[in-house]
């Protein structure tokens, strides 16, 4: 065969293995193997082949999201286009990188530095995007709690890194012209690692825990207001529901933005889920839209049995012109606040867990087919900064989940009046070393980038793989 007929089957096989692997609902396994026909490709390959089918590969093996994108209330459609061609472009710009090392005959960093610059400008879009950063490579192994705990000490950036680093150091270390250490040092890392991932169990988090109840609607509604006969209702069915809820629950968690208060109708809200706080002994917590002298605030409003109630002003609203954000953590007896979009972004996760917080409530809201995915980023900063997670959402998947990266309870919303989810949730240890320490690892990726430039940049004097890039 060709070099143009290996391109278009390693152009096709990594384009099925990313739509498989990655996306709205992916196969945690085919991730890791997604990149590695576009790498063993790319240094057989013209440089301008290589980029090209790169860029081709990963752009189809998109599509399963590219609905999501183009429809989506909270990514505007030009966003939308420079996530998913962006995407495409950084995995380009990643094989050529990869490519020009290993054709410089520095097989191991290049097996380093292809994972280094995707996580390091994924790193520098998630402080740029409005809208935060969530389904990337290391959402696809939320629910592999062994390959996950790694966050804990690098961020979600490590496992980032991890899984396009395992395809790259076997592809460099077959790549042609490669040979000796390079090679072996490829093998034995890319060895450890999955040997490590085998026999690396997390189990489950033990010690004090809180009996939590999510509740949230069939069907979406929207900051209904409190003051209306619908806004009435509402409150009433929730009460209703919240009655039924199994005994021994302590804290109940509705979806963000179930209602909307100002001054003169936010009394009404607190006494109606005061009453059934104290009937039952738990806490409620609820999604508002509050308007305040101050402004207008997306809040998650904690009303305890007894004594006041306590309000978390949400961090991050995208591109809401009209909602103020918040800048101040928010605790109910020891327990963190939170609201749905914040989970996209460092903080305010970082600084509850350098405070050293055990467990989230988070109100959220979402657009059906992203459910798993954003419950999943949540259950990411709850592992990056030693916290377990209640994430209420409507229109997704609302989920409990200990620190340690644990599912222990979900459902998907719809198809009946409310989805209730209830487990008894850990109370995690917080104070992570990536809580202490930051994104470090990020930081690191950089410089790697930087030294696998240089070298790429120096002209060899003698180019072994030149003589060998014909063969296949």
């Amino acid at each position: 065969m060709n070099k143009l007929g290996w391109a278009v089957v390693a152009t096709v096989a990594s384009a099925a293995l990313f739509f498989f692997g990655t996306g709205l609902d992916p196969v945690p396994e085919l991730a890791w193997l997604a990149p590695l026909p576009i790498l063993l490709l790319a240094p057989r390959v013209p440089g301008a082949a290589a980029l090209g089918c790169a860029f081709v590969a990963y752009l189809a093996g998109s599509t399963g999201t590219w609905s999501y994108f183009w429809h989506s209330l909270a990514v505007p459609r030009p966003a939308a286009i420079g996530i998913l061609g962006g995407s495409a472009l950084l995995f380009a710009l990643s094989t050529g990188l990869f490519r020009l090392l290993v054709r410089r005959d520095h097989g191991f960093l290049a097996a380093l530095a292809a994972p280094a610059l995707w996580t390091a400008a994924l790193y520098g879009v998630s402080l740029l995007n409005p809208t935060g950063l969530m389904g990337t490579l290391m959402t696809t192994q939320a629910d592999r709690p062994s390959v996950l705990r790694l966050a804990a000490v690098a961020g979600g950036w490590g496992v980032e890194f991890l899984v396009l680093f395992v395809p790259t150091a076997v592809a460099a270390a077959f790549a042609p012209g490669v040979r000796g250490v390079p090679r072996l040092t490829g093998l034995v890392v890319v060895a450890a690692a999955v040997g490590g991932l085998a026999f690396w169990s997390v189990p489950p988090a033990t010690g004090p825990s809180t009996r939590i109840a999510l509740v949230a609607p069939g069907q979406s509604q929207w900051a209904v207001d409190v003051a209306t006969p619908d806004g009435q209702a509402l409150v009433r069915s929730y009460v209703d529901q919240i009655g039924r809820l199994p005994d021994g629950v302590q804290a109940v968690v509705l979806p963000e933005a179930a209602f909307a208060v100002d001054q003169a109708s936010r009394p009404r809200l607190v006494e109606a889920f005061a009453e059934v706080a104290r009937t039952r002994n738990l806490d409620v917590v609820t999604g508002v839209l509050d308007t305040t002298p101050e402004g207008r605030f997306n809040a998650a409003l904690a009303i305890p049995p007894s004594g006041a109630p306590v309000e978390f002003h949400k961090w991050h609203n995208g591109d809401s012109k009209n909602i103020a954000s918040g800048t101040e953590l928010a605790h109910l007896a020891g327990i963190g606040l939170m609201v749905c979009m914040d989970v996209n972004f460092a903080d305010p996760s970082g600084e509850y867990g350098e405070a050293g917080t055990g467990l989230m409530l988070i109100p959220a809201s979402d657009e059906d087919v992203d459910g798993w995915v954003h419950s999943r980023t949540a259950l990411i900063r709850g592992v990056e900064n030693g916290f377990s997670v209640a994430w209420s959402a409507t229109r997704g998947t609302p989920m409990l989940a200990d620190a340690r990266g644990h599912v222990l309870a979900d459902a998907h919303t719809g198809g009946r009046p409310f989805t209730v989810v209830v487990a008894d949730v850990p109370i995690g240890p917080g104070k992570t070393l990536y809580a202490r320490f930051g994104d470090w690892f990020a930081w690191l990726c950089g410089l790697v980038v930087v030294a696998g430039i240089v070298a790429g940049a120096r002209k060899p004097s003698l180019s072994p793989i030149t003589m060998n890039s014909g063969q296949l």
